[in-house]
């Protein structure tokens, strides 16, 4: 079935120096305007983001400081931009959540505001994994080439993703290390918060961290160690929840053990 439009579709995507809105910055936008008549227009610019692109970042997008060091900065491109997604609906891979926003704030920033509220949003990736199943049935069948039989019965789901663990570790042996370690930082497992409530953070050893207050990224050693009454007050005074306070307690413990 042809997409039928009322108005110019606009598929964009940014390249940034990393996902926090507010702080990162964007270094790339690429727009392709759908138009009524499904002819297509293209806009493509590099950006200044002011700021050196974390090595990280580049890993992912291939642009370095080198490539934008002459590029303008989004101030001065911002009405360029406006005028790509003026009258026209949008588009875009995980857009809702990540593009549209991201673009939002930084046009904001530099004194351009986008009101989008009026477009209509397609969101390609949300699409696909209502399309798609992406449950652990669907991993099963990919991966191992069987049926998920006892789908949502507890043992019957572990053992199936124990199954599709070993399955990926034959599937991807250039790509995939058969240890938790790097298993684990490749799920995300440090991005997560060590406790429930998210007042802690980890840090990039590994280390349980403050993720609020004056001694915020801090670890509880370092904490202890230059402010010890500070330590004692979390512990005691705060009104931490009971879960925060139990994996400080246990991660203070760790270090004295």
């Amino acid at each position: 079935m042809p997409l039928s439009l009322d108005r110019p579709l606009a598929f964009f995507d940014l390249e940034t120096t990393g996902i926090k809105i507010g702080r990162d910055r964007i270094v790339q936008i690429g727009v392709v305007r759908l138009l009524v008549d499904g002819t297509r227009t293209t806009y493509q610019t590099l950006i200044n983001p002011g700021m050196p692109i974390p090595a990280e970042a580049t890993a992912v997008h291939g642009i370095t400081d080198a490539d934008v060091a002459d590029a303008p900065a989004l101030e001065d491109v911002a009405r360029d931009v406006l005028d790509e997604l003026s009258g026209c609906d949008l588009a875009g891979f995980n857009c809702l959540r990540f593009d549209i926003p991201f673009l939002a704030e930084e046009l904001h920033r530099v004194g351009s505001d986008w009101d989008s509220s009026a477009a209509r949003v397609v969101d390609v990736q949300r699409i696909y994994h209502q399309m798609e199943p992406r449950d652990l049935g669907a991993a099963l069948k990919f991966y191992c080439g069987r049926e998920h039989e006892g789908a949502h019965d507890a043992l019957a789901d572990v053992q199936a993703t124990a199954d599709v663990l070993l399955a990926q570790l034959e599937r991807y042996p250039e790509a995939l290390q058969g240890n938790v370690a790097f298993l684990g930082e490749k799920s995300g497992d440090r991005q997560r918060s060590p406790d429930a409530a998210g007042k802690l953070k980890f840090d990039d050893k590994g280390h349980i961290c403050l993720a609020f207050g004056k001694y915020a990224g801090w670890t509880l050693e370092n904490i202890g160690r230059n402010d010890p009454g500070y330590l004692q007050w979390l512990m005691t005074k705060a009104e931490l929840p009971g879960s925060t306070l139990s994996v400080m307690r246990n991660a203070l413990s760790d270090l004295h053990a």
